[in-house]
């Protein structure tokens, strides 16, 4: 009889053991588990499927601590380091298999020019348009700069050629490239670019300049009814200044002329016009400083002047009738010492003074002398100050002069002869080199010898202020007061006060605009005359070079009198050019 059916018997077997199977499960509760995906399983480094620690090839001595890529080092570590494990020594890593290292690495030196391994140096590779490095331009001379950056770091692709041209060689010494040279002292930065350098002869630094100027003129004659010329401007100047250790010696000489290419009436309103036919005018001023140190603390001052000019247009000084205007010169001198006590400083001197007119020259042609305006000045003036600080210097100072006649009556019967000075206190200062100068109040009078005329007097102001606001911008402020003579019957003199404000702005170094106003008050005491004066004016200056400069200038000139057909105005246009050295 045959056997059973081998179908059958497979079947039999597989049901014998899953019977069993399913009952371990069901009397054991337990869920089942399957192995995570993780990218463990997928990370190709060693140790990724088997710790480092249970690596069968591990090098003798490693330890989990040793590696850093087992993720419970942290905590073995901790454990390790438990009050009962402190004690207990660590093994030293194995140097089997280890390729021992001696200071520098083989091929540390390769930068530097030699490579022990005789490998050859690969050459820098640059972008297409990258700038490249050039070698220096000679010896002593700094090395190239690193390639330029942006402003994240990356490389400039374009460079202007004038930052990689190569520039000529200079000295080691120049270039601070000698080893242990002291550094060099810098050059100061030139404040004034555009100003005139000047020529040594011998010990003295000499300076010239001529503005030639041409343009155009309202009222030249500053008469109530205006008469416009045409007129041009010649204008020289020289300066010396000397360069000693001891002793000082300066020349500073200053003149115009002005000339109108035409005249003016002769008559106005039907009589002799107030105002010459010809109103062409020179003026000059000029003086040479000396200083001689015969010790530390005691100076022997002297100063020589020259004063050449006319009456200004507009004065009530001027005869009618003229041709021309009368030229005056003032000359004279004062002698002196400085003397310093520490801080204190105590200054005296001696002055005089010539003052003389020319004869007047009518327009009929006959001649009028002046004589009688013509005077000699004698007179003393003492200052003392004291420095409280480097920065503030107070002082007081006091004059007092004679005044006498070349005639005892002048062409309206007065005695001018006369007797007077001013007192004034003040203080020189500088702040921060932002706001310098000096600045007084004081009173001036003069007593006159005729009792027909009155006393002139009157409060003083003097000042000279510089405000630098920016590095651009500039303002100053000047102000003065003057006793001068007049001819007018029964005026004792004329108390003059002139202030000015002014201020500069450069656009560029080499374009300056000025602004510049100026306020003036001439009081004729004893006669009843008062006048003011205002002007306006604006300047532009293109400087070329050190040597040629353009000025551009616009005036607006006002004088309102309580006189009768005494005020005028008139508007002054000028351009012209300047050479110095």
């Amino acid at each position: 009889m045959s056997g059973p059916a081998k179908g059958h018997e497979r079947r039999a077997l597989f049901f014998r053991a899953l019977l069993p199977c399913l009952a371990l499960i069901a009397l054991h509760q337990t869920s089942a588990r399957a192995q995570s995906l993780t990218p463990d399983l997928f990370n190709p480094t060693r140790g990724g499927f088997v710790a480092a620690q249970d690596l069968p090839l591990r090098p003798i001595g490693e330890t989990t601590a040793d590696n850093p890529t087992d993720p419970n080092r942290d905590a073995r570590q901790r454990d390790r380091n438990a009050p009962g494990d402190r004690n207990k020594p660590n093994p030293a890593p194995s140097r089997i298999g280890q390729v021992p290292t001696y200071g520098l690495q083989a091929a540390n030196g390769a930068d530097a020019g030699f490579d022990s391994l005789n490998r050859k140096r690969k050459p820098t590779k640059y972008y297409p348009g990258q700038a490249r490095p050039k070698p220096p331009p000679g010896p002593g001379s700094l090395p190239p700069k690193p390639a330029p950056v942006n402003a994240i770091g990356e490389l400039r692709l374009s460079v202007p050629p004038s930052e990689t041209a190569n520039k000529p060689p200079i000295p080691p010494a120049m270039a601070d490239a000698v080893a242990g040279q002291p550094p060099r002292r810098r050059l100061k930065l030139d404040d004034d670019p555009f100003g005139a350098v000047g020529d040594y002869a011998g010990s003295f630094l000499i300076k010239s300049a001529v503005e030639l100027s041409g343009g155009y003129d309202t009222n030249p004659g500053r008469l109530p009814e205006q008469h416009s010329l045409p007129f041009y401007v010649v204008a020289p100047e020289f300066l010396a200044v000397s360069d000693w250790d001891r002793h000082a010696l300066i020349a500073d000489l200053r003149g115009s002329f002005t000339g109108y290419g035409g005249s003016l009436p002769a008559t106005f309103d039907g009589a002799a016009s107030p105002a010459p036919t010809n109103v062409d005018r020179p003026d000059f001023t000029g003086h040479v400083d000396g200083r001689l140190d015969v010790s530390r603390d005691t100076d022997l001052t002297a100063q020589l002047r020259l004063r050449l000019a006319t009456d200004n247009p507009g004065s009530p000084n001027i005869q009618a009738g003229l041709a021309a205007y009368p030229i005056y010169t003032t000359l004279g001198g004062t002698f002196g010492f400085d003397q310093r006590f520490n801080r204190l400083q105590i200054s005296a001197g001696g002055t005089i003074d010539r003052t003389s007119y020319a004869s007047s020259t009518l327009t009929d042609g006959e001649h009028a002398s002046n004589d009688d305006r013509n005077f000699n000045q004698v007179g003393g003036v003492g200052r003392v100050s004291y420095e409280l600080t480097p920065a503030v210097k107070p002082f007081v100072e006091a004059e007092g002069d004679t005044r006498v006649h070349d005639l005892q009556f002048d062409r309206s019967g007065f005695e001018r002869d006369s007797n007077g000075g001013y007192a004034k206190a003040g203080t020189s200062f500088e702040f921060t080199r932002l706001l310098t100068g000096e600045i007084s109040i004081g009173y001036a009078a003069r007593n006159y010898i005729d009792p027909r005329l009155d006393r002139l007097q009157g409060f003083l102001t003097t000042a000279s202020l510089t405000w630098n606001a920016t590095g651009l911008t500039t303002a100053k402020f000047y102000s003065d007061t003057q006793i001068a003579e007049t001819t007018l019957p029964g005026a004792s003199g004329v108390l003059v006060h002139t202030y000015t404000f002014e201020v500069d702005h450069d656009f560029r170094r080499w374009l300056t605009a000025i602004g510049k106003f100026t306020y003036g008050t001439l009081d004729y005491q004893g006669f009843g005359r008062n006048d003011k004066t205002y002007s306006l004016e604006g300047d532009l200056i293109y400087k070329m070079t050190r040597n040629l400069w353009i000025k551009g200038t616009l005036r607006h000139d006002i004088l309102d009198s309580n006189v009768a057909l005494s005020s005028s105005s008139a508007t002054v246009v000028m351009l012209g050019v300047r050479l110095q050295n």
